[in-house]
């Protein structure tokens, strides 16, 4: 195998030239094209499509720890491979030493830009198009977290273009998925018809106990930051200010000791005495009630009966760029591991660490062992608010 771009090299050669007895199927031609550019043609340093993903992939976890500017480039079109070809070239001498260079299809090749902000994406991208001349192609700059984060807190309903590199999901993650979605909508089907006469009664309480819908909506982020409408039992009244929430959420998230409303010893990081919160507000936070009708979010795919927390709009953009994560690859989830093993004992990169660990640890029996604890926790009322 080591040796298959060569063979592969010398067939192309024959059938091009008519000298290969044999009938080679036009598409087998031209993947085998295509296989030779990848593995053959290219320059020492520029790197294969998987490749430079697998590259991609570690100058991002480098950039999570030390918060270094990370920035790619994308070019795309070429009217034919000598257009790519001389654009490679151009590349090639006009990058640094640190910078790399990857082909990822016959008309789209990106560079990756450590330690470079945006800024400096767009002066190579703007120097790039002033020495190639009447070399056809368009730029694309994306940097990480800085343009990552101005798309999560846009108010669009559209998927984000967060990491347009990023490898396409393997076959496993697919039907884990496909599990994990099986499990929602049986869970998510069989809770509302048990729990319906709970949430007809916790509806007429909210309503009768102060003015106002049952139902409170609220935008959040889900998946790749899409915003999608949240809903909730309203524990609140109506037309409050959120700025309570917003100060507290920055503390939180900053990580200022006053966030801690208890002590060393018993920690707590939750608002306590919210003037906001109704009487029958407080004991549906207290026993969970108010989630509920989260179950019906589940049935539309907007979230999952297990997975993080969907953070408001205001909340993300506090976030430091390893905070993201948490929101990236998995659908939110009424509970999980932060609700079980932390809840508002955790301070809140705390908590990101517990749904990181989920991410990577995600599978069918994980869920189920993290429902039966919620319920327990449920019951015991053990750090809700």
């Amino acid at each position: 195998m080591r040796n298959f771009p060569q063979q592969a090299s010398q067939a192309i050669g024959l059938a091009h030239s008519g000298r290969l007895s044999v009938y080679v199927d036009e598409g087998v031609l031209t993947e085998l094209t295509q296989v030779e550019r990848s593995f053959h043609l290219l320059p020492d340093d520029v790197l294969p499509k998987q490749h430079f993903l697998k590259q991609l992939q570690r100058e991002k976890s480098r950039t999570d720890r030390s918060k270094a500017p990370l920035s790619i480039v994308l070019f795309s079109g070429g009217e034919d491979g000598r257009d790519v070809t001389n654009l490679l070239e151009l590349l090639r001498h006009s990058k640094r030493a640190t910078d790399t260079l990857g082909y990822l299809d016959e008309d789209r090749i990106a560079i990756l830009l450590p330690d470079t902000n945006e800024g400096g994406a767009e002066r190579l991208a703007q120097k790039i198009l002033h020495r190639a001349g009447d070399l056809p192609f368009s730029t694309v700059t994306r940097t990480y977290p800085d343009q990552v984060f101005d798309r999560l807190i846009a108010q669009k309903q559209e998927v984000p273009d967060l990491y347009p590199l990023l490898p396409e999901e393997t076959r496993e993650a697919k039907r884990g998925y496909l599990l994990k979605r099986a499990l929602d909508i049986v869970g998510a089907t069989a809770a509302l018809m048990m729990l319906s006469p709970l949430m007809l009664a916790t509806a007429i309480a909210v309503v009768v106990s102060s003015p106002g819908p049952a139902i409170f909506r609220q935008i959040r982020l889900g998946k790749g930051g899409v915003p999608f409408v949240f809903y909730k039992f309203r524990s609140m009244h109506c037309n409050v200010d959120d700025r309570i929430h917003r100060e507290y959420v920055a503390s939180l998230i900053a990580g200022d000791r006053e966030a801690n409303r208890g002590d060393a010893q018993q920690p707590l990081y939750k608002l306590e005495s919210d003037p906001r919160v109704t009487r029958v507000g407080r004991f549906i936070r207290k026993t969970s009630l108010d989630e509920l009708p989260q179950l019906f979010s589940v049935l539309r795919g907007h979230m999952s009966l297990v997975g993080p927390r969907p953070p408001l709009p205001y909340e993300v953009q506090r976030y430091e760029s390893w905070h993201l994560r948490r929101i990236l690859e998995v659908r939110p989830g009424i509970t999980g591991l932060w609700q079980v093993d932390g809840r508002s004992r955790t301070s809140f990169d705390q908590m990101v660490r517990l749904d990181l660990r989920y991410i990577r640890n995600c599978s069918l029996m994980l869920d189920l062992k993290i429902l039966v604890k919620t319920v327990k926790a449920v019951l015991q009322g053990d750090g809700a608010s």
